[in-house]
């Protein structure tokens, strides 16, 4: 998959694409069926199958103090993309002067001269341009002006309300929200994977090894990290995974921590990993994903160590049983 952050390294003459709109954070199973369509669509009819995203996420831009924190960072996000055999992908700045664009301007620079589209493929939500004052009837008639046909996706999917937020349908926003309550079990039905999160492992405190349950203490996090608690996930190492395809120690069970110990009188949130049964990892240093599978517990406040460890062992032996394959 070709990626271009502007228009000026698209080829030229570069189509007839099939093109469509949107941040996609997280690339959720809604996420999945548009980008599929489009990939259907260009390869019956000899086209390319382009998305067209944007960075910064453009609430990032209007209103900084309340932006969601994403689900996915950019390289995440386009791994992802290109998961979906995606021909390209145009990665746009979002700015002010993005924003400013009318409908119309942005159309026509950015589908019709810059990319050939032929068809564009959107959900009926769809909105772009000045005060997305775009919508699925403004694209249609711009197809109409500009000679592409526009292909209205309907909703693929829905999940079980999350808290305060009334809707069903698949969307970033849910899955932000499921993210929030720790109902990673529930995320992953609408992403139609298990979210993840990566950072470098970092020097801790040493308290689990001094407890007998070692952590990989996570710093430089990407990835919205859900609501504090113990789950059970799997620690991946993608560099190992890269050099040795066949190593044991690439994708490894694991109980993860999000919290602040409280036990300790800890006041820093912190995203630590214990690999199942292990003592014996170096993992300082290197670039690992933490996949979260279930949720264990909410975090607690132990009166002492010996209530403490012996609910860790409670902890590892509930992950073991989630994460039995």
């Amino acid at each position: 998959m070709q990626v271009w952050t502007d228009l000026s390294q698209v080829p030229e003459g570069f189509g007839p694409s099939v093109v469509t709109i949107g941040n996609f954070d997280g690339v959720h199973r809604g996420h999945q069926a548009v980008l599929a369509r489009i990939v259907e669509l260009a390869r019956a009819g000899g086209a390319r199958a382009v998305a067209v995203t944007f960075d910064p996420h453009p609430a990032v831009v209007h209103r900084p103090a309340s932006a969601p924190e994403l689900i996915t960072g950019l390289d995440d996000r386009l791994e992802l993309l290109a998961a979906t055999d995606l021909d390209a992908v145009l990665l746009v700045e979002y700015t002010l002067d993005l924003a400013a664009l009318t409908p119309d301007e942005f159309v026509t620079r950015y589908l019709v001269e810059g990319l050939g589209a032929r068809t564009v493929v959107v959900g009926h939500d769809v909105r772009f341009g000045k005060d997305n004052s775009g919508t699925l009837a403004t694209l249609v008639e711009l197809g109409a002006a500009h000679g592409f046909e526009v292909v209205a996706v309907d909703d693929v999917g829905t999940c079980a309300p999350p808290p305060g937020t009334g809707s069903q349908r698949w969307s970033s926003s849910a899955v932000r929200a499921l993210l929030a309550e720790g109902d990673v079990a529930q995320a992953a039905e609408v992403l139609g994977r298990p979210h993840r999160v990566s950072g470098t492992v970092v020097h801790g405190d040493a308290r689990g090894r001094e407890l007998g349950f070692p952590t990989a203490n996570l710093g430089g996090i990407t990835g919205m990290v859900p609501a504090d608690g113990v789950y059970a996930g799997r620690l991946l190492r993608p560099a190992l995974a890269q050099a040795e395809p066949e190593h044991p120690d690439t994708r490894l069970p694991a109980a993860i921590s999000i919290g602040t110990n409280p036990t300790f009188d800890g006041v820093e949130r912190r995203v630590e990993a214990y690999v199942l049964d292990r003592d014996d990892l170096d993992l300082y240093d290197e670039e690992v994903v933490l996949e979260l599978v279930g949720r264990l517990r909410p975090t607690l406040r132990f009166e002492g160590i010996e209530p403490l460890v012996a609910q860790m062992r409670d902890d590892v032996a509930r992950a073991r049983e989630i994460l039995r394959d």
